[in-house]
């Protein structure tokens, strides 16, 4: 039996839920600079699959890395960790 390899896992927040079954999340990091020492925002944008249309802007969630679903989706939704306030 072949064992598959492990999936990235990301967690962020929610920055559109404009489409059908589709969010955008955005991952927010602090990388620190080479040369200045200063910290800087990163941000990164993924296209992720919801099934069930339930996610809100704003929500905190945790995405999958999967099996490309069209031009822009290579990730999933897993699960909810915290709701719009």
């Amino acid at each position: 039996m072949e064992k598959r390899n492990l999936r990235k896992e990301r967690i962020g927040v929610v920055s559109s839920n404009k489409m059908e079954k589709s969010i955008v999340v955005s991952e927010v990091k602090r990388v620190k600079h080479k040369m200045y020492g200063k910290f800087v925002l990163k941000t990164k944008k993924y296209v992720a699959h919801d099934e069930k249309n339930d996610c809100n802007e704003g929500d905190t969630v945790r995405i999958m890395e999967t099996r490309p679903m069209s031009k822009s989706k290579r990730w999933r939704l897993v699960e909810i960790l915290e709701r719009a306030k």
